[in-house]
């Protein structure tokens, strides 16, 4: 994805952080105004729950449409859709959607096809491997096509120009615009979530096969597995509309400008039904696509972080990884060990990641648990965000009317008085204007643009925006009055 992405490891960090952060940001804001334990259950998963679950999860969610995938083996337990696109098509297990930073498993499998066949040496340096591949820093002829893959190249948001990147008009040209570009660390010794990794990597796969990305996804990948209904780029498979939830209505909207097309970090599109397959033969059943010495290797961490190749690896063991774009959230899970596999993905993205509560949910039956409730998280939470907002306007207007007793009460009062008293109504104003770089601080150094901000984060930046309206209305009324006091005394 662009610049949002997951909880393990990548919008969860940021969206998920967003959302954490959320009710305190927006308390602060307004400064200047006033589950119990899951049960065990004796029975493994039948398509039958597995519905019953996801069925529950997309009615009480509201999200416009949800696709999942539930495998064990070599087989699909359970396939299916939910709701309805923006073309007003019902959701169905073959129904395409963005899946975003998912797609780095996949970018990981191109590359370890090539590994294998010879044509691209995992431990040998980018720069031997890929023309134009240079960046304003010495340590770029130390990075290794596995530091890429691990993410632990030293590419990092905060050294990289993202945004800049996010206008490249093809992967040759993304990795020519990183040749005024830093790193933040020395490649191999930390680890960093940065999408220009796996466009690198995607990249290395055009020059060292020999054909477009696309093709080769389709050809080496799509292909063999039977995923008929994916591709990298939407001319191919063409997804319907994405959403953006604004105070607990959907609104569909095209995704945000940026690098979708053949991204490797984040432009394959596919569907429940081709996740299926894709899940099974990561788990090592049905058709393989290299040898499990190969899928072992994109499976294990580093001493680096618990990170393998486009995975992120647990603690038990399974292996997760999510994927957030500005209008669709994605997250993809296996376990070797019990041989279950699953992916959940949804054509609304907000503040609340369904897609994560249903792989918590789905997961928890594949253990043998009771799922939690899936709640109302999202409406209670724009619910509250927009009774935060109309107090904002009514706590407002209320001050800008009482603007003349408080500038006759202060009339006369030194300057850094009058300035103190103004902070509080000054307090959102500023929080909204470092809105976006508070967001990639919490987002654990993630680029986020204020364009970012009026997509999954919406009602929260419309609730700031207001808040920062009526604060600025405040301090304007009240100078305004105090002048006109000091000028008819």
């Amino acid at each position: 994805m662009h610049p949002i992405e997951p909880k393990h490891p990548a919008r969860s960090r940021l969206a998920k952080g967003v959302a954490a952060a959320a009710i305190a940001l927006t308390a602060f804001t307004f400064t200047f105004t006033a589950p119990s334990a899951s049960a065990a259950s004796a029975t493994e998963p039948t398509p039958e729950s597995i519905d019953a679950y996801l069925t529950d999860l997309y009615e009480t969610s509201g999200v416009p449409g949800l696709s999942a995938v539930v495998t064990r083996g070599d087989e699909v337990v359970h396939a299916a859709g939910y709701g309805r696109d923006s073309n007003g098509e019902k959701v169905t297990e073959d129904t395409p959607f963005r899946v975003a930073s998912v797609s780095k498993s996949f970018t990981a499998m191109a590359v370890m096809i090539l590994a294998e066949e010879g044509a691209v040496a995992l431990d040998e340096p980018v720069v031997d491997q890929l023309p134009g591949f240079d960046m304003a820093d010495d340590r770029v002829d130390e990075i290794t096509v596995r530091h890429l893959l691990n993410q632990t190249s030293g590419f990092s948001d905060t050294t990289i120009d993202v945004v800049e990147l996010e206008e490249a008009t093809s992967l040759e040209d993304y990795v020519a615009r990183l040749a005024d570009d830093a790193l933040a660390a020395d490649p191999g010794t930390d680890w960093a979530y940065a999408n220009p990794n796996f466009n690198v990597a995607a990249r290395l796969v055009e020059v060292a096969s020999g054909r477009p990305f696309e093709e080769f996804m389709e050809a080496r990948v799509f292909s063999p597995l039977g995923m008929d209904h994916s591709a990298t780029r939407d001319e191919i498979v063409d997804p319907a509309l994405g959403y953006n939830s604004l105070f607990g209505a959907w609104i569909a909207r095209e995704e945000e400008p940026g690098l979708l097309d053949n991204a490797g970090s984040g432009g394959i599109i596919t569907s429940a039904a081709d996740m299926g397959q894709w899940l099974i033969s990561q788990n090592g059943h049905g058709t393989q696509l290299v040898s499990p010495e190969g899928l072992e290797a994109m499976h294990t961490p580093t001493e680096v972080h618990e990170y393998g190749m486009g995975w992120g690896v647990e603690p038990d063991g399974t292996l997760v990884h999510s994927g957030n774009l500005t209008t669709f959230n994605a997250v993809e899970w296996i376990d070797p060990e019990s041989g279950y596999g699953i992916a959940v993905m949804t054509s609304g993205a907000g503040l609340t990641d369904t897609a994560w509560s249903g792989f918590e949910g789905l997961s928890a039956l594949v253990k043998g648990e009771t799922p939690p409730d899936p709640g109302h998280g999202r409406q209670w939470f724009e619910l509250v965000l927009g009774a935060l907002s109309l107090a904002a306007v009514a706590l407002g207007a209320l001050a800008v009317a009482r603007s003349r007793r408080w500038a006759e009460k202060r009339s006369g009062s030194p300057l850094w008085r009058i300035g103190l008293r103004l902070i509080p109504a000054l307090l959102p104003v500023a929080l909204f204007l470092s809105y976006p770089s508070l967001v990639s601080l919490i987002s654990g150094g993630r680029t986020v643009t204020w364009r970012g901000t009026l997509y999954f984060a919406l009602p929260l930046t419309v609730t700031l925006l207001i808040g920062a309206l009526a604060g600025a209305a405040v301090v304007i009324a009240r100078l305004v009055r105090l002048r006109s006091v000091g000028s008819a005394a």
